[in-house]
C-alpha cells in the first residue's frame, strides 16, 4: 500500500523535530535532505538495476540502519556511506554527521543521528513503490520540505529556494513544451539555487531536455544535484562556482549558448564585480553597458543575454527597480530595449520571496526576431495573492491567469497591455519600464455625493456602476429601485428584505439554474473521465485536464469568474483530491477498502528510544484512506447515526438545564451558594442534608432532585452513546473490507468529490447575491439620514434642553 503524499510530507517533517532547536533551518535542512536522498537512492537501486546512481550495498541506507546506537555512528556515516556515494557518483560534499557543534557531543550526537535514521527506517517509506506513472511523489515532497526550510530560515537565509509558484510561471512564459523540446534542447540556470527552476522547465518540456546549472554556494549546489536525482533528472549538470567570475559552461572561449534560460539571481548583489574583468571581459557580457559597481542585477541579466542562442528565450526574476532605475542601469536598459530583446514584463506582488520583502518582476527575453519587435507585453499581477503567514503567496488562480494572459497576449483592463516601443521610447517615458506608467490598476474611488447627503436618495451613477449585475438581471433593477428626482433613485423595499428579494427574483433563479447546468455538464464529463482512473494513470494529467475544461466551461459567465472556480478545484486537489487520485494510480480503487488507525506518536525517552505509539479509541481512531468514516456512515449507517444523534440531543438538553440551575441558584443567597463545587456528588450530599432539615422548603428539594435527575440522564446517556459508537465503529471498520469497486467509485465521485465542488459553486452563488446586497445596503444607509434631518433633530433636541433648563430656573 503506497503512502499518501500528505502522510509522506508529515513523516518527513517529523524528522526535522530531531534537529530543530540545535541549529538554524538553513543548516539542519542539509541533514534531513541528505537522509531523504540516501533513503531514496538506496530504495531505487534495490529495485532498478538500470538506476543511474551507484549505491554499493555497504553504503546503502540499510547499512546506515545497522549503525543506529553505535558510538561512532556520525563518523561511520561520513566515511562508510556518504563519502562512498560521493566518490562513486561524482557528487559534492555532504554535511558532516559527526559535527559536535551542530549535533551535540558524545551520547547526544549518537541519539540525534540515530533517531534521524530511525524516522526514515519506516516500511511505509519505501520510495521504490511511491511513484505513480508520470509523477514524482518524492520530488514533490522535496519541494514541500524546501518551502518549509525557507520559511523557517528567515531573512537572508531562504535564498536557496524560489517559491514553486514563481518557478512555474517562469517555466511556462518562456514557451517551452513537449512539442518544441527535444533531447538536443538545452536549459540553463546561472544561479541555480536548489534547482527548482530547472525542474519546472523539465516538467513543461519533458524529461528529454538537457539541464545545466551553476550555483555559487557548494552546499546549495549539492542540494540542487540531489534535487535533480530525486526528480529523475540524473543527467543534469550542476557546477558549484561563481557564475559571473568563472562561468562553468563555455565553448571555444565563449559562453555556451542555450535554448532556454531561467534564473532568480540574488537581488542587487553588492559584490558582483569581485574577480570580474569588466574592462576586457573575455565573454563580451558588457557590450551594452557596465552595471553599477555595487548592484549586480544587470550583470546577471547581461550574462543571461550572452548565454542565449539566436533563437533563445529566457525568464528572469529581478527586483522591480531594474525597470526604472537611472544612470548606468538606465543606459543598459535603453540599449537592451533598442535591440528588441525584451518580449514581456510581469509585475509580481511584494513579499513573495524568502529573504526579502521588496516587489519583484519577471523579465521575459527573446532573441528570436528581436530586431522586428514593436512592443512589450506587460502584466501587472501585483494585486493577486493570498497571505501565508508573514509572506504573500500566489494562488493557483493567479498563476493560471498570469500564464494564460501572457501566452495568448490578451489585453485585460487593469491587468495587461501590449505597450508599443514607441511609447516607451518617447520623451515622456524615456525608456522607463515602470509598469504603472502603462497600466492603470487603480480602483475607482467610492465618492460621497453632497446632494444625496443633503436631500437623500441614491445617486444614479452609483447604481449604474453595478452594470455588470444589471446586464444579467435587467428587471431586478426595476424591482429594487424607483426614480426619486433627476439623477437620484430610491429603494422600493425594506432594507431587511434586500437579500431575499434578490435571491428569489426570477432572473436570479434563472441565472443560478443556468450556472448549475453549466456545472452539471462539466461534472458529468469529469465523472466519466474520473471513473476511468486505474493503476498507472497520470494524476497530474488528470487535474490539468479537469482545470482546463472547468475554465472553458465558465469562460463566458458574466458574474462567476472561471479563475475563482479554478481556485476551488485546485485548492481541493492540493488538500484532498490528489491523495485519492494517487492512491488509485498506485493501488487501484481497492485503496477505498483500506482504513488506518490514528495514533498518538510516542515521544523519545531518556534512553533515546521512541516509545510505542498509542492508538486512539472510538470513531476518531478510524481514518479511511479514500473514504472517511463519516462518509461511509452517511451512505450505510444513517439509522445508527440518527440514534446516536438523538441520544446526544438528550445529553445537550440535560446539560443545558443543569447550566440554568447552576446560574439561577449559585448567587450569594442561592441554594448552591455554600458548595465548593456544583456537581452531582455535592448536590446529592446537599439533598440529604436538606431532606433531614424540617425547615427546608419543598421548592428547594424539587430543584435539587431535578439537578440530580438531569446529571443521571447525562451519565447514563453518555454510557449508551459510548456503546453505540463502539458498535458503529466495528460496523464501519467491517464495512471497509466488503466495499465493491462500484460502491467505492460512487462514494468518492458523488458523495465526496462532487459534493465538495457543488458546495464551492454554492459559495459563488451566495457571493454574488451577498456582494450586490451589501453594496445596495451601503448606499441606502449612507444617504438615509440627510443633513437637513440631522439639523432638524439637533434643533428639536436644543428646544427640549432649553425647556428643561427653564423648568429648573435657568433662563437666557
Amino acid at each position: 500500500m503506497a503512502i499518501k503524499k500528505s502522510e509522506l510530507y508529515s513523516s518527513l517533517w517529523a524528522s526535522c523535530d530531531e534537529l530543530r532547536g540545535g541549529m538554524d533551518a538553513s543548516q539542519y535542512k542539509d541533514y534531513v535532505l541528505t537522509m531523504l536522498f540516501v533513503k531514496y537512492i538506496s530504495d531505487k537501486a534495490k529495485k532498478d538495476d538500470s538506476f543511474a546512481i551507484v549505491v554499493p550495498a555497504a553504503a546503502s541506507f540499510d547499512a546506515m540502519v545497522q549503525l543506529i546506537g553505535t558510538a561512532n555512528i556520525g563518523d561511520d556515516i561520513n566515511k562508510k556511506i556518504l563519502n562512498v556515494i560521493k566518490e562513486e557518483n561524482g557528487l559534492n560534499d555532504f554535511p558532516d554527521f559527526n559535527d559536535e557543534n551542530k549535533l551535540g557531543k558524545g551520547k547526544d550526537l549518537v541519539d540525534t543521528v540515530s533517531n534521524l535514521v530511525r524516522i526514515f527506517n519506516d516500511n511505509s517509506l519505501d520510495f521504490s513503490k511511491n511513484s505513480a506513472e508520470g509523477d514524482d511523489i518524492l520530488g514533490d515532497a522535496y519541494e514541500y520540505l524546501m518551502r518549509h526550510f525557507a520559511t523557517e530560515s528567515g531573512k537572508s537565509k531562504g535564498q536557496f529556494y524560489t517559491p514553486a509558484e514563481v518557478s512555474r510561471i517562469l517555466a511556462k512564459v518562456i514557451g517551452i513544451s513537449p512539442s518544441n523540446a527535444t533531447t538536443q534542447t538545452t536549459a540553463y540556470d546561472p544561479t541555480a539555487g536548489s534547482g527548482s527552476l530547472l525542474l519546472k522547465v523539465m516538467n513543461e518540456a519533458g524529461k528529454g531536455i538537457d539541464l545545466y546549472g551553476q550555483e555559487k554556494e557548494t552546499a546549495t549546489a549539492n542540494l540542487a544535484h540531489m534535487n535533480m536525482i530525486l526528480h529523475g533528472a540524473e543527467t543534469a549538470t550542476i557546477v558549484a562556482d561563481n557564475t559571473l567570475t568563472r562561468p562553468a559552461f563555455t565553448e571555444n572561449g565563449k559562453l555556451k549558448r542555450f535554448d532556454y534560460v531561467v534564473s532568480n539571481p540574488p537581488f542587487s548583489l553588492k559584490s558582483w564585480s569581485n574577480g570580474v574583468n569588466i574592462e576586457s571581459d573575455e565573454f563580451d557580457r558588457f557590450e551594452l553597458g557596465v552595471p553599477p559597481e555595487k548592484n549586480g542585477d544587470y550583470a546577471f541579466l547581461l550574462h543571461i543575454l550572452q548565454s542565449l542562442k539566436s533563437t533563445g528565450k529566457a525568464a528572469v526574476v529581478l527586483p522591480h527597480g531594474v525597470l526604472f532605475r537611472g544612470n548606468a542601469e538606465g543606459e543598459i536598459r535603453k540599449n537592451i530595449l533598442k535591440k528588441g530583446y525584451i518580449k514581456g514584463i510581469i509585475g509580481l506582488p511584494a513579499n513573495l520571496f524568502y529573504g526579502t520583502g521588496i516587489p519583484a518582476c519577471i523579465i521575459i527575453l527573446d532573441r528570436e526576431n528581436a530586431e522586428h519587435r514593436k512592443g512589450i507585453f506587460m502584466v501587472d499581477a501585483s494585486k493577486g495573492f493570498t497571505k501565508d503567514g508573514n509572506k504573500n503567496r500566489l494562488r493557483e488562480q493567479d498563476i493560471r491567469k498570469i500564464t494564460d494572459v501572457f501566452t495568448t497576449q490578451a489585453e485585460v483592463v487593469k491587468f495587461s497591455r501590449m505597450v508599443p516601443i514607441s511609447e516607451i521610447a518617447d520623451a515622456k517615458n524615456d525608456y522607463n519600464l515602470n509598469i504603472p506608467r502603462y497600466i492603470d490598476t487603480q480602483e475607482a474611488e467610492d465618492l460621497q455625493n453632497i446632494e444625496a447627503h443633503l436631500q437623500g436618495g441614491i445617486p444614479l451613477v452609483d447604481v449604474d456602476a453595478l452594470q455588470n449585475y444589471w446586464n444579467v438581471f435587467p428587471n431586478l433593477r426595476d424591482s429594487l429601485f424607483q426614480p426619486l428626482r433627476n439623477g437620484f433613485i430610491e429603494v422600493t423595499i425594506p432594507i431587511t428584505d434586500l437579500k431575499t428579494t434578490i435571491f428569489d427574483h426570477s432572473e436570479f433563479v434563472s441565472f443560478n439554474t443556468d450556472l448549475q447546468n453549466t456545472f452539471d455538464h462539466w461534472m458529468s464529463e469529469q465523472q466519466e473521465q474520473w471513473g476511468k482512473l486505474t493503476v498507472g494513470s497520470h494524476p497530474k494529467e488528470i487535474i490539468a485536464q479537469a482545470g482546463e475544461t472547468l475554465l472553458d466551461s465558465f469562460e463566458s459567465n458574466a458574474l462567476v469568474n472561471g479563475y475563482d472556480m479554478y481556485q476551488h478545484l485546485m485548492q481541493y486537489w492540493n488538500e484532498t483530491m490528489q491523495d485519492d487520485v494517487y492512491s488509485v494510480a498506485i493501488d487501484g480503487w481497492k485503496a477505498g477498502n483500506e482504513y488506518q488507525r490514528l495514533v498518538v506518536k510516542g515521544k523519545k525517552g531518556k534512553d533515546g528510544k521512541v516509545a510505542k505509539d498509542k492508538e486512539i479509541g472510538g470513531l476518531a481512531g478510524v481514518e479511511g484512506r479514500m473514504i472517511p468514516p463519516q462518509l461511509l456512515i452517511k451512505i450505510f449507517f444513517t439509522a445508527e447515526q440518527n440514534t446516536i444523534s438523538t441520544q446526544e440531543q438528550l445529553v445537550e438538553a440535560a446539560q443545558a438545564r443543569l447550566t440554568e440551575l447552576e446560574e439561577e441558584h449559585s448567587g450569594e443567597e442561592g441554594l448552591f451558594a455554600d458548595l465548593d463545587k456544583v456537581n452531582a456528588a455535592e448536590v446529592t450530599k446537599l439533598l440529604k442534608e436538606k431532606s433531614k432539615d424540617k425547615t427546608t422548603a419543598k421548592e428547594e428539594l424539587v430543584i435539587l432532585r431535578e439537578y440530580i435527575a438531569n446529571a443521571e440522564v447525562i451519565k447514563k446517556t453518555n454510557a449508551e452513546i459510548k456503546k453505540l459508537n463502539e458498535a458503529l465503529e466495528k460496523a464501519v471498520v467491517a464495512k471497509y473490507a466488503t466495499l465493491p469497486e462500484a460502491i467505492i467509485k460512487d462514494a468518492i465521485l458523488n458523495y465526496k468529490w462532487k459534493a465538495h465542488l457543488q458546495a464551492c459553486l454554492q459559495q459563488e452563488q451566495e457571493r454574488i447575491s451577498q456582494n450586490l446586497t451589501q453594496r445596495i445596503k451601503t448606499l441606502v444607509e449612507r444617504y438615509t439620514t440627510t443633513l437637513i434631518s440631522l439639523d432638524n433633530q439637533a434643533n428639536e433636541s436644543a428646544k427640549k434642553v432649553k425647556l428643561h433648563l427653564e423648568k429648573m430656573g435657568w433662563k437666557w
